[in-house]
């Protein structure tokens, strides 16, 4: 097992998490998902994307969350 980070932009982010990068933007911008800056560039670690996966619940089809 590698024990370096994996970093992901926005685009990589969205397209792991099946949204899209404006809403990755909006995940970072209230702080439920960490973004690092490099440089000019926002970089998400590929483990904070698990942590959200994993805290997220998934709602049987039909189903409103409230």
């Amino acid at each position: 097992m590698s024990t370096t980070e994996q970093w992901l932009d926005m685009v990589e982010a969205a397209e792991v998490l099946g949204i899209s990068p404006r809403t990755v933007r909006r995940r970072i911008a209230d702080g439920s998902l960490p973004a690092y800056r490099a440089g000019h560039f926002l970089r998400i670690a590929r483990s904070d994307i698990d942590a959200m996966i994993r805290s997220t619940p998934v709602l049987p089809e039909g189903t409103v969350a409230r």
